[in-house]
């Protein structure tokens, strides 16, 4: 391997998984980073909703330092983001047209995106919504990397100016995800906070799935849900669930629920971090189905697709055990194979190598673009 890259990350969340999937994403992503030999500093900004909700404070494999306001981070970390060998700027990082152009300014040696989001940033930027970022400052990046893949890498370059767009899905930490062993509780569960755009397939997928078999039990974990929502007497609630208990929910369940949301179908290539959890704790899936779905995890062979209530009914009432067990495990051993934190770190790793340091010239006030 090459040197150790020391590399710059400002990102939504490291230290806080409560309402948001970026966490999760960035944790497995910097174990492996960390497994490998680099070295990163992830800066946070710190926000009362996640320092009052924080599962992961002080992370082993990397720095993660907090700031309070843009000018803190470039008073705070200039230097770090001047001397990194990249820089990757997250989606919704509160000020992100802001940070965007503070951070171009510093001249970083490779400037970078990494999009969480990359069918909701889209349809935003579409609808003239530039919340986190602006369409003028995509071409500024190196590389755009996008946690969907498909046709939406040629959208990006082609209608977007993206010189450089590079799929790097989410990954799942195989050392903290597998199954604990423990007694199923529930025959069909779902993680996911509240989303009025997911919340009619889960309707269908679960609520009303539970209301056809009151004699199965059911689970839904995440915050946020409505207080009117009409829950099922069958169907248990949990709040919260930090990734330290998702193994064990996900063992727990005979099957496990993927919901996906409606952006992220309309692009395709835009597999959830809950996919992989699953898969990597041997849980037999039943997902919605979008364009890609089929490479990842072929239907009848790694995953059950459900397209309405009726398939769900089906899939719980007439799946035998060796029949979950033959879709569980061929699920798991395909993310084990290429969708762990180490596999992505190396993806990352070899683009962030494929890319020239930059020796850029600055014009005052050039990037500093005012949110």
């Amino acid at each position: 391997m090459s040197k150790p890259l020391n590399i710059v990350i400002l990102g939504l969340s490291l230290s806080s998984s409560w309402g948001n999937g970026h966490a999760t994403t960035f944790r497995a992503l910097l174990r492996g980073l960390h497994e490998q030999g680099h070295r990163v500093l992830f800066l946070e900004r710190d926000v009362p909703w996640y320092a009052s909700h924080r599962d992961l404070p002080n992370p082993e494999f990397c720095d993660l330092q907090y700031y309070a306001s843009l000018d803190g981070l470039i008073a705070g970390h200039a230097d770090h983001i001047r001397q990194a060998d990249a820089v990757i700027i997250g989606s919704y990082v509160p000020e992100g047209v802001a940070v965007i152009g503070a951070v171009a300014a510093l001249s970083p040696q490779r400037l970078c995106f990494y999009d969480i989001d990359t069918p909701v940033t889209l349809a935003r930027l579409d609808a003239g919504d530039e919340e986190y970022l602006a369409r003028r400052q995509i071409p500024l990046f190196d590389a755009y990397f996008s946690f969907s893949g498909g046709e939406v890498l040629d959208r990006l370059e082609k209608n977007y100016g993206s010189r450089n767009a590079v799929a790097l899905y989410c990954s799942v930490d195989a050392d903290r995800y597998g199954n604990t062993g423990e007694a199923h509780q529930w025959d069909l569960g779902y993680l996911g906070t509240y989303s009025p755009d997911r919340q009619p397939t889960v309707e269908r997928l679960l609520i009303d799935v539970a209301r056809r078999l009151p004699d199965k039990r059911f689970v839904v974990a995440g915050p946020q849900y409505p207080e009117d929502i009409d829950w099922p007497q069958n169907v248990d609630r949990i709040d919260h669930l930090p990734p330290a208990e998702h193994a064990s929910f996900y063992s727990r369940q005979r099957f496990t629920l993927n919901v996906t949301r409606a952006d992220m179908i309309a692009a395709g290539w835009s597999p959830s971090v809950r996919l992989f959890e699953a898969a990597a704790c041997g849980t037999p899936i039943v997902s919605d189905h979008w364009r890609g779905l089929d490479e990842l995890l072929p239907h009848g062979e790694a995953i059950i697709i459900a397209h309405g209530t009726d398939d769900v009914v089906a899939a719980l009432s007439q799946t035998s055990d060796a029949r979950r067990q033959e879709l569980a495990a061929s699920a798991r051993s395909r993310v084990l194979a290429g969708h762990t934190g180490l596999a992505r770190a190396q993806e990352l790793v070899a683009a962030l190598l494929a890319l020239q340091p930059q020796a850029r010239v600055e014009h005052p006030g050039q990037h500093r673009i005012s949110a």
